[in-house]
């Protein structure tokens, strides 16, 4: 029988030593925040902390994790007051919130290794993929990012009330967008 340390609790798993830890911490620990997303390792969403390292838990058996502390979404921060969970709210990088936890989990890692990563660092460290497209939003402000003495003292940036419009031209949130003359909307009437 597996035993290890999951958010700094000994757990000792009754199951096949050959389950994915992901299973086993949503099926037989009850911590679903670690997600299933494609079971291959590809997506990221089952991303844990083995030893301080981002692992996909998908890839990882119980038996290759056995004896080793392991950290889930839920362990990060029982209160959400993470600097990196504050940092995703801050930035609005949560969209669907799928692919949140396995984000969140990568960052911290990054995080407790280096304070102040680079851009470069950040794409590289966060290897998950998110289908909303927050991607943008994961390279933001530094001093969000890292939770130091900075942060406390940043104001968001307020609302410019502009948008991008076709072309990357940005427009004020009340300009009307001029249409092509020679379009014409369409209906589907169908619909509905």
């Amino acid at each position: 029988m597996p035993s290890l340390t999951v958010n700094e609790r000994p757990l000792e798993f009754r199951i096949d030593p050959q389950t994915p830890l992901l299973w086993a911490l949503r099926d037989a620990a009850n911590l679903t925040g670690t997600k299933y997303g494609c079971g291959v390792g590809d997506c990221g969403a089952c991303m844990v902390l083995i030893d301080g390292e981002a692992m996909r838990s998908c890839m990882v058996s119980l038996a290759e994790a056995e004896g080793r502390s392991v950290v889930t979404i839920e362990g990060l921060s029982r209160d959400r007051s993470h600097p990196v969970q504050q940092a995703l709210v801050a930035e609005q990088a949560i969209q669907c919130g799928f692919c949140t936890p396995g984000i969140a989990i990568s960052a911290a890692a990054l995080l407790a290794r280096n304070a102040d990563p680079g851009e470069a660092e950040i794409k590289a460290a966060i290897p998950n993929l998110c289908r909303c497209g927050v991607y943008p939003r994961l390279v933001r402000d530094p001093a969000r990012r890292t939770g130091d003495a900075r942060s406390r003292n940043h104001r968001r940036r307020p609302a410019t009330g502009h948008f991008r419009a076709a072309g990357g031209a940005r427009r004020p949130r009340d300009h009307p967008l001029e249409l092509d003359p020679r379009s014409k909307p369409r209906i589907d009437r169908r619909a509905g």
